[in-house]
């Protein structure tokens, strides 16, 4: 895990917010390494949805900041990736941000459809 320069707690902190601004959206605009961790945490998110247990629920709630939130994730997300295993969410690099030249991109989840048509091609 990187530490992004910031203290534990803080890390935490950001990750849980940018976690439950993803799911609540469907895309985030961020630095390119915080995007790769919000990336792998988003991951673990759906793939708590997908088991569909109470205490996967109440995991889910321990880390998601909002309710709401987490009940999307179980009901809603979660059944549309029950054919995939992993790769719910996808981060594209936009380029420099103008003020530090940080590299900036977006995390976004995978459209499910597109994913559904790939493997009906293949086949």
């Amino acid at each position: 895990m990187r530490k992004l320069g910031r203290t534990t707690a803080q890390r935490k902190a950001m990750l849980r917010g940018m976690v439950t601004l993803l799911l609540e959206n469907g895309k985030v605009e961020t630095t390119y390494t915080r995007a790769q961790e919000l990336s792998a945490k988003a991951d673990e998110m759906i793939t708590l949805g997908k088991k569909g247990t109470l205490a996967a629920y109440r995991d889910a709630l321990a880390y998601i900041t909002k309710e709401d939130v987490a009940k999307k994730v179980f009901s809603v997300i979660a059944p549309a990736y029950a054919d995939l295993n992993g790769g719910y969410t996808q981060v594209l690099k936009m380029g420099p941000r103008r003020g530090d030249g940080a590299e900036m991109a977006i995390v976004k989840l995978v459209a499910v459809k597109a994913a559904a048509a790939e493997e009906a091609a293949e086949k």
